[in-house]
């Protein structure tokens, strides 16, 4: 099923976010899409559930790379 087709909801924790960018990769790999890498994983989180956690960036940077794909692949 074509990515523009399916529901890809926003990721909420990194096992969906992982799942999201792999479903995207492949679609665009098949369809031939050159695009850029999707954000890395961040490593300075502390572990404290700050307010503005670097992992909420990191989820937000991946729907915005969704986003982008989606219009490739629309």
């Amino acid at each position: 099923m074509p990515l523009a087709d399916q529901d890809l909801f926003p990721p909420t924790d990194l096992a969906t976010a992982q799942v999201l960018i792999a479903r995207v990769r492949a679609q665009l790999d098949a369809e031939g899409h050159a695009m850029r890498a999707p954000p890395p994983e961040p490593t300075t989180c502390c572990g404290r559930g700050c307010n503005g956690c670097v992992w909420e960036g990191w989820l937000a940077a991946v729907a915005y790379w969704r986003d982008e794909a989606s219009l490739l692949l629309g």
